[in-house]
């Protein structure tokens, strides 16, 4: 397992290495520049502000700039939010994009496979229709419209919650933004596990533990559900990445100081360091949610477990 572990993460650094070449080159192909928003200033100084961030460099000589400082571990400093540097930037966003996108894919994923599971159990009956009705809903809903509807119902109608800010985390401003994050995993979660959990109770080892007169109840729990995790697993590794980054959407409607509103910022105003730091983080947390997806595997399916 040591092994095999380890040579993925070696086979993962000339993938990040590529996903940082593509994004460095984007970015510098999209027209405009960090500073055409500013004011007009003097040639003079325009010429100075260029190179103390080597943008007067040929792109060629910069990509090579940035490399090299990467990998001292240097993301740079922002263009936009002056006195800051990239890693501090997203270090002051993470608890609270970790913290509600955590807290929002963990409800989703027992939520959504209890659903899916209770909607297998009673295929083609009310409560399987019921199910997957809510969750087609959940999937077609976009969370710019789920999230203003439960702000206007339990905010402004019901006072119940508070319509927006941080709070320091505080439960209260915790639960709209995590429902409305949640929504759309459900959906999808419930209805992988619906039709997982289907194809597992008619394969021949359930089969055999009914035969064998063990109760419904256990045959679902003990076998059923292990074996229809595999591809609520394999659907898990990508969107814990990205729920757990932030929806910049989600953090805008409920000004949440998280990742994602800085991403969107910064491509806005061609901070390319800030976006770098965010495309590299990102890509480095999917390539490791991936791995753990491949050694969770070998847990659920022995016959998928890798070497040793």
């Amino acid at each position: 397992m040591f092994s095999y572990i380890l040579k993925r993460l070696l086979t993962a650094i000339p993938t990040l290495f590529i996903i940082i070449t593509i994004a460095f080159f984007m970015m510098r192909i999209a027209p405009g520049g960090p500073f055409d928003q500013e004011r007009q200033l003097p040639p003079e100084i325009e010429a100075n502000i260029l190179k103390a961030y080597d943008l007067d460099k040929p792109v060629y000589e910069q990509y090579f700039i940035y490399i090299s400082k990467l990998l001292q571990f240097d993301f740079g400093p922002s263009y936009k939010f002056r006195d800051f540097s990239v890693t501090e930037l997203i270090l002051s966003g993470l608890p609270a994009s970790f913290q509600i996108g955590g807290l929002s894919i963990l409800l989703a994923t027992f939520i959504g496979i209890g659903l899916g599971t209770l909607a297998a159990l009673y295929q083609n009956q009310k409560t399987d229709y019921a199910i997957m009705g809510v969750a087609m809903t959940g999937i077609a809903i976009p969370n710019f419209v789920a999230a203003p509807i439960l702000s206007l119902v339990f905010g402004v109608y019901l006072a119940w919650l508070p319509v927006a800010g941080w709070g320091d985390g505080a439960a209260r401003n915790l639960v709209l933004p995590v429902i409305s994050l949640a929504l759309p995993q459900i959906a999808y979660i419930a209805r992988l596990t619906r039709g997982s959990m289907i194809e597992v109770l008619h394969s021949n080892y359930i089969r055999t533990a009914r035969a064998k007169g063990i109760r419904e109840r256990l045959v679902v729990v003990r076998h059923g559900i292990k074996g229809a995790l595999l591809p609520v697993v394999s659907y898990l590794g990508p969107a814990v990445a990205a729920v757990t980054t932030g929806s910049v959407v989600i953090e805008s409607i409920y000004d949440i100081p998280g990742v994602g509103r800085y991403f969107v910022n910064a491509a806005l105003n061609r901070d390319y360091p800030l976006v770098m730091g965010v495309v590299i983080f990102y890509a480095t947390l999917i390539l490791m949610m991936n791995l753990i997806v491949d050694v969770i595997y070998s847990f659920l399916d022995p016959k998928l477990r890798v070497g040793a």
